[in-house]
């Protein structure tokens, strides 16, 4: 008996000597390295950088895998969130120091039937180590060590308040999301704090198994281990029984909607802002001295987006662009399949691009066996203009690729003119579908008439022309057989003045204007306005022949309603890192200068005012009830293109709509800038106009300059506004048979676009104008 006494003891001494050996080689990091005091302290997370509003509402992340966590205080969680998690994972949490030797002993002489051993102190120290738990006994056993080592020093570290925020910013919860904030805003879109008992109780459900007991994908699971944790708390005295019974008597009812780059506010915008942030952090450096990561480090990016304007200009767009696309698949072309005759080669490149081509590719299928394939149906998903976007539907995937190209794209963007803050940027019809921006700086397209404003800005500010300036209405001879426009057509050959002209959209007339400006002056114009295209001096730019973007032409048109004060659009306020301190700030004074004077500039509000009374836009600020407005439509050749720039005192907007593919539009006159992108400008307008928080206001009006205040002028628009008896006909560009005098012949940015531009019809006849309106206005051609 006394040598088994005696053996046991050597045993049992030996085995400490080993265990101490043990600790103290883990310690030593012989085993992997142990976190140091500064690293606890602040443990390096992958933490996602959030994309805010210019009211802080959230709108997008980026992160990467494992990282899609933001961080929660303390006092911003629930304390039923708090209780349940110390019910169900560590009841005798706030009892030990890091290790509970009771629960542990437990665990071991019940082999965890009765609960596992470990504390929430001990699974932190795992969740803040690089390592999985392991598999493998030995392997397991050190990592034990580790858990005790490292949730013993965070008991001396950190209050348990800390260390409770700490785990819970930590915790997985499935579906790639990380934290009790991202898991709160995932299935029950709330803030922590927010929390019911039974919904933190689903979440406090997750962290035994996130997969078996997601209430999304295991309903019935997730409620029976809710109601376990629900009795858990029930058994701490954290709820009393009846109330704990009710609880366990409801439905399980979670608003699951995981925020990814498909959906949130202003995708977009989200993906131009990407590539805006890599310029904004070049030579920003943590206190490490290493560059900051977008998908890593927490970066808080404050945009200048009004999330209720933004909500405004996607239902706009949804309300218009299915009305568009129902015009266009009628007509017969598009039923019959033969809007692609002689376009094969655009449908082969779509194709070759496609992941199912590069996957047959890699199979070894011949080029001809891979285009067999895609003209057999398949079960696919497709874009829909109905409530989810999509549809399920049988096709082959060559139908599939017509049937998307042959969807109406839209670019809508909203800014304010004083600043450049912009405050809604709609880059397409459906994110999720159609990745490619049309609002960004580099795409563009004809502008057709929309160029004109600015033509005539530069004939007010340099050539000293008036609203009231006669001008010719005839066809103009460049030289070299330049003739813009390229036919007589449209020309009254009357005199008409400088805003009938612009109002009614006159391609003679404007064409007159572009031979006293000269288009070498007007193209080193466009550059000194803001745009950075460089667009070739060719005569047929004053029609609007040149590839512009909607960037660029809110940038241009910025003038018209500051006082002739170019802004450039800017998207970005300014950037704080993960602990709140501000990284770098965006002042909008930076990208502002003074290029027309701000007389010029009201006489140009003054004449773009007929755009929207009697004009290519007749009645539209009547309808909206507005004090004051002016813009502009434009439309190219066959209505590829159709566009709407228009502003008011407090916002300028502009919209453009067309297929990615040039050839295919809208025959009927329903595909003009008028019809077309009219509509959604006006139906955003109507929106922010009846939302009293906007600070839109109906009656607000430009400043007038002292020079203008004792001017007959004042008279022009008012009688202008009073003529209702005035009609007018929409631009209807047609096609030009000159393509020598409309198409720049080197220009790049313009190879893929149609060789013409079009023109405006002639108005119909009308009766003389008297008084002040004919002298400015002049007689409408009969």
């Amino acid at each position: 008996m006394k040598r088994i006494l005696t053996l046991l003891i050597i045993l049992l001494l030996s085995g400490l000597s080993i265990l101490a050996l043990v600790v103290f080689l883990v310690m030593q990091g012989v085993f992997g390295p142990l976190p140091s005091l500064k690293q606890l302290k602040n443990p390096n997370l992958l933490q996602a950088s959030e994309v805010l509003a210019a009211d802080s509402t959230l709108m997008g992340k980026y992160y990467r895998v494992g990282g899609n966590r933001s961080n929660s205080n303390f006092k911003d969680i629930s304390h039923y969130v708090i209780d349940a998690l110390i019910a169900t994972e560590d009841e005798r949490f706030y009892k030990h120091t890091g290790i509970d030797t009771r629960s542990t002993l437990r665990a071991v002489f019940l082999l965890g039937r009765a609960g596992g051993g470990s504390t929430l102190s001990q699974q932190l120290a795992l969740n803040l180590s690089t390592d999985r738990r392991a598999s493998n006994l030995g392997s397991r056993f050190i990592q034990k060590i580790k858990e005790y080592i490292i949730a013993t020093r965070l008991e001396k570290q950190f209050t348990k308040q800390e260390i409770l925020t700490l785990y819970l910013n930590t915790v997985p919860f499935g579906d790639n999301v990380y934290g009790i904030r991202i898991a709160a805003r995932t299935f029950y879109q709330k803030e922590p704090s927010q929390l019911k008992p039974e919904e933190a109780a689903v979440l406090i459900g997750m962290l035994k198994g996130n997969s078996i007991y997601n209430p999304r994908l295991h309903p019935n699971a997730a409620r029976d281990r809710r109601n376990v944790v629900l009795g858990q708390m029930e058994k701490n005295g954290m709820l009393s029984s009846s109330t704990a019974s009710q609880l366990r008597a409801l439905p399980l009812i979670i608003n699951y909607k995981k925020l990814d780059e498909n959906n949130g506010v202003a995708p977009y915008l989200r993906e131009v802002l990407k590539e805006e942030l890599k310029d904004a952090l070049e030579g920003l450096e943590k206190p490490d001295g290493t560059p900051y990561s977008l998908y890593e480090d927490g970066l808080r990016i404050y945009t200048t987006i009004d999330p209720n304007m933004q909500s405004y200009a996607e239902e706009a767009v949804a309300q218009q662009m299915p009305l568009l696309q129902k015009a266009l698949n009628r007509q017969r072309n598009i039923r019959t399949g033969s809007v692609w005759k002689g376009h094969a080669e655009v449908l082969d490149a779509q194709m070759k691009a496609s992941d199912r081509w590069r996957n047959l590719k890699d199979e070894g299928l011949s080029d001809d066996e891979i285009k067999k394939a895609f003209k057999r149906k398949v079960s696919m998903k497709i874009f829909a203009w109905n409530d989810k976007r999509e549809k399920d539907t049988l096709l082959s995937p060559l139908d599939s690729i017509k049937y998307h190209r042959q969807m109406l794209q839209t670019a809508f963007m909203v800014m304010d003119p004083q600043t450049g803050a912009v405050k809604a940027w709609v880059g397409g019809i459906n994110y999720k579908t159609y990745k490619f921006d049309h609002a960004n700086l580099k795409t563009k397209r004809q502008v057709g008439s929309t160029i004109k404003p600015l033509l005539y800005a530069q004939a007010v500010e340099e050539k000293g022309f008036l609203p009231e300036t006669p001008v010719e209405d005839i066809q103009q001879d460049f030289g070299g057989g330049r003739l813009v426009p390229a036919t007589t057509q449209s020309c009254s050959g009357d005199t008409i003045t400088m805003a009938s002209a612009l109002a009614w959209s006159k391609n003679c007339a404007t064409a007159y204007i572009m031979k006293q400006v000269e288009p070498e002056n007007f193209t080193r114009f466009l550059g000194r306005i803001g745009v950075p295209t460089e667009v070739e001096p060719h005569p047929s730019i004053a029609l609007g022949s040149c590839d512009l973007s909607l960037y660029e032409m809110m940038w241009a048109y910025s003038i018209f309603p500051s006082g002739g004060i170019s802004t450039k659009p800017y998207i970005i306020s300014r950037i704080e890192d993960r602990n709140g301190n501000v990284l770098k700030r965006f002042e909008p004074g930076k990208n502002r200068k003074e290029v027309i004077s701000e007389v010029s500039a009201y006489r140009m509000y003054q004449m773009m005012q007929g755009t929207v009374t009697v004009g290519t836009a007749k009645g539209l600020m009547e309808r909206l009830g507005a004090a004051e407005m002016g813009g502009k439509t434009g439309t190219t050749n066959d209505n590829a293109d159709a566009w709407f720039m228009g502003y008011a005192p407090q916002l300028l907007a502009g919209t453009w709509i067309g297929c990615d593919d040039r050839f295919i539009r809208i025959e009927s006159g329903l595909g003009m800038g008028s019809q077309a992108a009219r509509p959604i400008w006006e139906a955003f307008f109507k929106k922010v106009y009846a939302d009293a928080k906007s600070g839109v206001k109906r009656d607000a009006i430009f400043n007038k300059p002292p020079e203008l205040l004792i001017n007959t002028d004042s008279l022009v628009m008012k009688e202008l506004m009073d003529a209702g008896m005035m009609r007018t006909e929409d631009e209807n560009p047609e096609d030009l048979n000159n393509p020598k005098a409309v198409m720049p012949p080197n220009n790049k940015e313009n190879r893929n676009r149609d060789p013409k531009i079009g023109e405006s019809r002639q108005p119909a006849e009308q009766k003389e104008k008297k008084g002040i309106l004919n002298k400015i206005f002049g007689k409408k051609e009969e």
